[in-house]
């Protein structure tokens, strides 16, 4: 047997993963360095962070399961509808799947007999993976994400948060800039090698989108902290 690692069963809880904890991170240290840039003391700063931690874990598991139930329904109902198919027209459901094997390269005739073959095994894997592109590695799991999605953005948080509670006013802002750039660096380059995606340009990307937020939100914080 020849055994072959692919990336592609790791899509689920990777993305959600990925998104998770850049989110996370951005988010918290976006709203540390905003408030901090308002100047309403420790308490003030201690709270959005903390704030933002719960909720936006919360918020994440809730739109993780949401999006990806709608996705599993999806699936659900197309293969319901597949299922249908095949107990009513079989024969035309044959030749469809003979039509896709054909296009892919097949001669007519073998594609026919692939077609009778994989029907005769399991009908409705076959339609799933070549008619509707739904594969067991990349179906819809709504649970794992949303797993995935809470805990990854509480980790990316934590952080911030941490450093909201124990930095001295002083060096908070930068403290809290600077170590997020390295983790957001050292996070784009594992989701990169994670994916199989080149490692820098993972980083560089995720880097410049935090560092934009981060700065947004400290001008946000300035202005109207100096207006009030």
């Amino acid at each position: 047997m020849h055994g072959e690692k692919h990336r592609s069963n790791r899509i689920g809880w990777l993305r959600a993963s990925v998104l998770g904890a850049n989110d996370g991170l951005i988010s918290t240290s976006s709203l540390v360095v905003g408030v901090a840039a308002a100047g309403p003391g420790r308490a003030a700063v201690l709270v959005a962070a903390a704030a933002g931690l719960v909720a936006g874990t919360l918020s994440m598991a809730a739109g993780e399961y949401v999006s990806v139930s709608s996705q599993a329904d999806t699936e659900q109902a197309d293969l319901a509808r597949e299922r249908r198919e095949l107990d009513e027209t079989p024969e035309a459901e044959r030749n469809e799947l003979a039509g896709i094997y054909t296009g892919r390269g097949l001669d007519p005739v073998l594609a026919l007999a692939v077609a009778d073959q994989l029907t005769a095994h399991d009908a409705l894997g076959a339609h799933a993976r070549d008619e509707l592109g739904i594969h067991e590695a990349t179906r819809a799991r709504p649970l794992q994400a949303a797993l995935a999605s809470a805990a990854s953005f509480a980790v990316g948080a934590a952080p911030p948060a941490l450093f909201a509670a124990f930095v001295p006013l002083a060096w908070l802002t930068p403290m809290v800039v600077t170590s997020t750039l390295i983790l957001l660096i050292v996070l784009g380059g594992v989701a990169a090698r994670l994916g199989g995606a080149p490692i820098v340009r993972g980083a560089v990307r995720v880097a410049f989108w935090g560092v934009a937020a981060m700065a947004c939100t400290a001008a946000v914080g300035k202005l109207f902290g100096a207006v009030v």
